[in-house]
């Protein structure tokens, strides 16, 4: 299990590296005006890989090349892509007479430890509570107590910029100076809370309910992801040529709160087809804002803080999907452990947490009739309270939407580029 985390953990850099790395090249070889449009296009590619992934997971699982070709998959597409990677990539260095070391040395390391040590110990602490500790546990607590510590600690060290300045500093702390980049932040957040709640939960829905093999649940996701790429590429391509991105958020945070509402009022009893359309909703609405922060927030900051800004909303999508990931795995768990409880006595509490961890565990499989269908009632009605979540992140989305200018953004950058 250690050699998984850490290399799922180097996996992780070099794809946040290559997603960052593709969304400042855009900026650097495309105007203000058609930006929006390319910015789309990732989705595309995006939503292609949260399709793919799964789908092409749970086939490897259930066949015989087994879950490590999941894995080994990447090698061959990274093979594929190298000559893309050193031929056709454009050359541009911001700093052409520095010195790799020099580089190196420009970075914000204290900020950076501070930051990845209080979002592991926050992380650690929403996702062990009542689970691995108890809430009042001394763990727990110091879990909390650290991690708020070194939170304070990360925003002192970038407002007074320590061993950096406030050009390298690893926070744009001025940004938190402008209400509409905290409030495209906070949307950012939002859109990928609608995203990635449902990518998770719909299949464990169906393996839970219709008893799912992984593939078959990964399956259930495509009209949920295949509208949101669309809407994704449509929103690019609309902010493009109108210039209004206003009512991109008006309209898919409509969208996200009523197909969250919808979700959660889910039972065990509810159709498969009254669930696509749910899920539906939810695509179409965080597609039509879940990259239009980025597009939007260069147009609104200087020309040499673009940089900055496609990392400061980076840092919204990414923290959203980790945090809200994080809150539901943990309510999800305590609700199904403390629903489920009454009706197995004298099962250790470490079973139940197995049962709830999947329904292919062996509990899950041998519980019948009455039983089963409580304990199937209080996972689902556990698994309803994540969607609340969505209904915040929408109703969120609307109202900050309502402060938004309409204005011709894209339009008018581009005429005065």
């Amino acid at each position: 299990m250690n050699a998984l985390i850490v290399g799922r953990a180097i996996a992780g850099l070099g794809g946040s590296g290559m997603y960052l790395g593709s969304l400042n090249l855009l900026s650097i070889t495309t105007t203000v005006h058609e930006r929006p449009a390319y910015i789309g296009a990732t989705g595309l590619t995006w939503g292609l890989g949260t399709v793919l992934g799964p789908v092409v997971g749970g086939a490897f699982s259930q066949s015989a090349a087994t879950w490590r070709w999941a894995f080994y998959i990447n090698l061959l597409i990274g093979a594929v892509f190298a000559p893309v990677y050193f031929v056709l990539l454009p050359s541009a260095d911001p700093q052409p007479n520095t010195p790799p070391m020099a580089r190196i040395k420009q970075l914000d390391w204290l900020g950076i430890i501070l930051n990845i040590g209080s979002f592991v110990s926050l992380i650690m602490a929403i996702n062990f509570g009542g689970t691995v500790y108890a809430w009042d546990s001394g763990r727990e607590i110091a879990l909390f107590v650290v991690g708020g510590l070194l939170l304070i600690a990360f925003a002192v060290t970038q407002a007074y910029s320590v061993f950096t300045t406030p050009a390298q500093r690893l926070f744009p702390g001025e940004f938190l100076r402008d209400p509409f980049l905290v409030m495209l932040f906070a949307m950012m957040a939002a859109a990928s809370t609608a995203i990635f709640v449902p990518t998770y939960y719909i299949p464990l829905y169906f393996q839970f309910v219709r008893g799912d093999t992984a593939l078959e649940a990964a399956v259930r996701l495509l009209p949920f992801i295949i509208l949101m790429v669309f809407f994704c590429i449509v929103n690019g391509g609309a902010m493009s040529k109108t210039g209004y991105y206003a009512p991109w958020y008006l309209f898919g945070g409509a969208m996200v709160l009523i197909g969250g509402a919808l979700m959660y009022t889910v039972k065990e009893s509810t159709s498969t087809s009254k669930i696509y359309g749910y899920t539906v909703l939810i695509g179409i609405g965080s597609g039509s804002y879940i990259q239009a922060s980025f597009s939007v927030a260069q147009a609104k900051v200087k020309p040499e803080q673009i940089p900055l800004a496609v990392g400061y909303i980076s840092l919204a999508q990414t923290g959203g999907v980790v945090i809200s990931l994080a809150i539901c795995g943990s309510v999800f768990l305590n609700e199904s452990v403390k629903g489920i409880t009454p009706f197995l006595e004298g099962v250790p509490t470490a079973a139940i947490k197995g049962a709830v961890a999947g329904s292919g565990s062996e509990l899950f499989r041998s519980l019948e009739g009455e039983t089963r269908r409580h304990v199937l009632h209080a996972i689902i009605h556990a698994m309803d309270k994540n969607y609340i979540l969505l209904i915040v992140a929408g109703a969120m989305t609307v109202i900050g939407s309502l402060f938004m200018k309409w204005e011709k953004l894209f339009l008018e950058a581009g005429h005065a580029g």
